[in-house]
C-alpha cells in the first residue's frame, strides 16, 4: 500500500493532488525549483525537496532528478499531475526500476498513443472513427496527402499537443511556408520536427470522454466535456454536459472510448478526445494518457475524486463500480484564469500578486496555487486557478459562473477575466452556440475594451476629475475628524450613549 506520494509537478495541480493525499491520509512531497521556493505547492506539502534551476529541463522535466527526490524523501509513489513528464513514458520506466509506483498508466500506453500517427492507426483498427488524414514527413509527401484528402487540411505535431505544432492551411499556396512552421514549432517543443496532416473539420466542437481504468480490464467512462472555447488551439473554457451533444451521441462516444481504451490495456484516468462535426459526426483526434487540466467539471457531475481512483488503482485495487454505476448530476462550468492580456492576444503577463480575492459559495470551485505576494514565473504556464460551478442545469451554472467571476479580484499582473466576463455575457455562449473558433469570430466583442466616443471623452474627463476630488475632500475630512482627540465622531458618541 502506498504511504507517501511524491507530487512531480507545481502550481495549482500539485496543490489538488495533495489534497487529496492528505484525504487519503498519507504523507504528500513537493518538488521545487530555485524559482519556487515559496510557492503553494511547497507550503500545502508535508516536505519538500529542491529538484534544480528555473528552466524546466532542469528540474520539472529531470526524470533522474524527480527520482532522486523520490529517495531522498522516502517517497513510495509518483504522481505527475498534467504537463511536464506525465505523459513521458521514461517516467514510469525510471518508477519500476527504482521500485516505485507510478500513479497513472502504463509506459507502454504512453508510447502507444503519444504518437499521433500511431494512435490513430490503432484506434482505427478498434474500430475508432478517425479524421481522414496521412504521414507529411516531407514536402512532397505532404501536398500527396493534401491533393488527396482535399483543402482545407490541418498540419500537426506527431508528438505532443497543446496547439503548438498545429497550422490550418486552407490552399496549396499556403502548405510549403506552413509545413515549415509547424515543423520548427514541434521540434521547438517536443524536439520532434514529425508532423502529419488531417482533414480539417469546419467550424468543429472539441468534446472529449473521460475514461477510467484499473488494472484488471475494467473501462468505465465518466462522460462528455466541451472544450470548444479556445485560444491559439489552448483551451480557456470547459462545461460538462455538451450544449450541442444528445444523451444518446454521448453514449455513443463513451462507447468508443471505452473500446478504444481497452484496445491498448489501458488503465488509471486517462481522456480521448473527438472532434463533434456539424452534422452529429465524430472523429478520434488523440487519447490524453494522463489527468486533465479540466478534471474538477467531471468530478462535478459524477462525485467521482479522480486522483483519488488513479491511486487506488495505482495500488492494484479494482474500480469497484460498472458503467450503470456512474451517474451524471446537474451542469459543471470551468474558468481557467491566466495571467495574460487578452487584448494583446493573449500574451503572458508574469508578475507578483499582489492582492487575491477568489469567490467562494454554494457550489463554487477554486483550484488555485496562488496567493497575495506569489510570483507567477516566465518560465511556467501563467495559469493562477481553475474556477468551476456546478448547478442543476445550465442556465443556472452559467448564472453562477457570471457571479462568481463578479466576486473574483487579483491585483498586480493582468489577467483574462474580463474575457471571461464577455464571454458569460455574450448571446452566442449564453445558447451554447459555439465552436472552436468562437474567439476569434468575435474577437472585438470579447476581446477589445469599451471604448469613449471622441465627442464624449471631455465630458467623461471632467465628471472623472470632479468624482476624484470630491473623493479627495471626503477623506481629507475624515482624517481631520479622526485627529480631532484621536477619535472619530461616530466613535466618541457611540462611548457617550455607553
Amino acid at each position: 500500500m502506498i504511504r507517501k506520494v511524491l507530487i512531480a509537478n507545481r502550481g495549482e495541480i500539485a496543490v489538488r493532488v495533495a489534497r487529496t493525499v492528505h484525504e487519503l491520509g498519507l504523507s504528500a512531497v513537493a518538488v521545487y525549483s530555485e524559482v519556487d521556493r515559496a510557492a503553494l505547492h511547497v507550503r500545502v506539502a508535508d516536505e519538500a525537496v529542491l529538484i534544480g534551476k528555473a528552466p524546466a529541463k532542469e528540474s520539472y522535466l529531470d526524470v533522474e532528478r524527480i527520482i532522486a527526490a523520490a529517495k531522498k524523501s522516502g517517497a513510495d509513489a509518483i504522481h505527475p499531475g498534467y504537463g511536464f513528464l506525465s505523459e513521458n513514458p521514461a517516467l514510469p520506466e525510471a518508477c519500476e526500476r527504482a521500485g516505485l509506483t507510478f500513479v497513472g498508466p502504463p509506459a507502454s500506453c504512453m508510447r502507444s498513443m503519444g504518437s499521433k500517427p500511431e494512435a490513430r492507426a490503432k484506434m482505427s483498427a478498434a474500430g475508432v472513427p478517425v479524421v481522414p488524414g496521412a504521414n507529411a514527413a516531407s514536402l512532397d509527401e505532404a501536398r500527396a496527402a493534401a491533393a488527396a484528402i482535399g483543402y482545407p487540411v490541418m498540419l500537426k505535431a506527431a508528438s505532443g499537443g497543446g496547439g503548438k505544432g498545429m497550422r490550418l492551411v486552407a490552399s496549396e499556396g499556403e502548405l510549403a511556408s506552413a509545413w515549415e512552421r509547424a515543423r520548427s514549432e514541434a521540434k521547438s517543443a517536443f524536439g520532434d520536427d514529425t508532423v502529419y496532416l488531417e482533414k480539417a473539420i469546419i467550424r468543429p466542437r472539441h468534446v472529449e470522454i473521460q475514461v477510467l481504468g484499473d488494472r484488471d480490464g475494467n473501462v468505465v467512462h465518466l462522460f462528455e466535456r466541451d472544450c470548444s472555447i479556445q485560444r491559439r488551439h489552448q483551451k480557456v473554457v470547459e462545461e460538462s454536459p455538451c450544449p450541442a451533444a444528445p444523451a444518446e451521441l454521448v453514449a455513443k462516444m463513451g462507447e468508443v472510448a471505452v473500446r478504444g481504451a481497452k484496445a491498448v490495456g489501458y488503465f488509471s484516468a486517462g481522456t480521448f478526445e473527438f472532434l463533434l462535426a456539424e452534422d452529429g459526426q465524430f472523429y478520434f483526434l488523440e487519447m490524453n494518457t494522463r489527468l486533465q487540466v479540466e478534471h474538477p467539471i467531471t468530478e462535478w457531475i459524477t462525485g467521482v475524486d479522480l486522483v483519488r481512483e488513479m491511486i487506488r488503482v495505482a495500488e492494484g485495487q479494482q474500480l469497484g463500480y460498472e458503467q450503470r454505476d456512474v451517474v451524471r448530476r446537474g451542469a459543471a462550468i470551468e474558468c481557467r484564469v491566466y495571467a495574460e492580456d487578452p487584448s494583446s492576444n493573449f500574451l503572458p503577463s508574469p508578475g507578483t500578486i499582489k492582492s487575491l480575492r477568489v469567490p467562494s459559495g454554494p457550489f463554487v470551485r477554486d483550484d488555485g496555487g496562488a496567493y497575495p505576494g506569489a510570483v507567477i514565473s516566465s518560465f511556467y504556464d501563467p495559469l493562477v486557478s481553475k474556477l468551476s460551478v456546478w448547478a442543476p442545469t445550465r442556465e443556472l451554472a452559467v448564472a453562477r459562473m457570471r457571479r462568481a467571476l463578479s466576486e473574483y479580484v487579483v491585483t498586480g499582473i493582468r489577467t483574462n477575466l474580463a474575457f471571461h466576463e464577455k464571454l458569460f455575457a455574450h448571446p452566442e455562449f449564453i445558447a451554447g452556440r459555439y465552436d472552436t473558433g468562437v474567439i476569434e469570430r468575435f474577437r472585438d466583442e470579447l476581446l477589445g475594451y469599451a471604448r469613449v466616443p471622441k465627442a464624449d471623452r471631455e465630458r467623461l474627463a471632467i465628471a472623472a476629475a470632479v468624482q476624484a476630488a470630491r473623493a479627495e475632500l471626503s477623506t481629507a475630512r475624515a482624517d481631520s475628524a479622526a485627529l480631532q482627540g484621536g477619535l472619530s465622531p461616530w466613535v466618541r458618541e457611540h462611548r457617550a450613549r455607553s
